[in-house]
């Protein structure tokens, strides 16, 4: 069973380690700036500081993403990653940052489906993480992913061109480098995929208590 803890750094130093990325760039943002987003989020207990993906989209995070000191990467055929929006509710709050409160890496859902567990995620009051808050999240905490207990985040979909949605689900993992990974990227953080309908007993599925904006 999961045993990690998922304790996140404070708001400053999370502001420090995008900072470090450059990725206050990619959101517009002076460093003052994101830093006074930062403190201005300091004392929110269990709140991660998010940049609008759509000013800073899920490829732009990945290169930044380490686990146990190896890189992340995205499955060859996800080549849409960008393409992945956010599902009804899990839109961000205007602006160029925003507080994703309450992240839970979903253990309870191991062993469920997407399909089966959203309308469980909004019948207890929550919203699933989208793509880019999961990734930011394991930017902050890479202990996130755990053998055995990795995450989907089904907050984010892509939507056919006839507005049905795409099967997919995008998923975090770690990697044990067979197939297409390749066994130089065993151990590696990867983004990936899975179906809406099948379950998998070591993917839980991510949700937040609530987004709240700071800028």
């Amino acid at each position: 069973m999961p045993t990690t803890s998922l304790t996140l750094p404070p708001a400053p130093a999370q502001a420090d380690r995008l900072l470090a990325l450059g990725l206050h760039e990619r959101a517009g943002l002076t460093a003052a700036e994101l830093r006074s987003a930062a403190e201005a989020a300091a004392g929110t207990d269990d709140a991660l500081l998010v940049l609008d993906p759509a000013l800073v989209p899920p490829s732009a995070l990945v290169p930044g993403v380490r686990w146990q000191d190896r890189p992340a990467f995205v499955v060859v055929d996800m080549t849409d990653l960008d393409d992945f929006a956010p599902v009804p509710g899990a839109e961000p709050p205007p602006g160029p940052a925003y507080l994703l409160c309450g992240p839970d890496r979903g253990d309870e859902y191991l062993n469920v489906t997407p399909d089966e567990a959203l309308p469980r995620i909004r019948a207890a009051g929550r919203s699933p993480l989208t793509l880019a808050e999961g990734l930011t999240w394991l930017l902050q905490c890479p202990d996130v992913l755990e053998r055995n207990a990795c995450t989907m985040t089904v907050g984010s979909r892509l939507r056919r061109p006839n507005g049905s949605l795409d099967a997919r689900t995008p998923a975090l993992w770690i990697s044990n480098g067979t197939g297409r990974d390749g066994r130089e990227r065993r151990n590696a953080p990867k983004v990936g995929w899975c179906w809406a309908g099948n379950r998998h007993t070591w993917l839980g599925i991510a949700s937040a208590s609530g987004r709240v904006p700071v800028t």
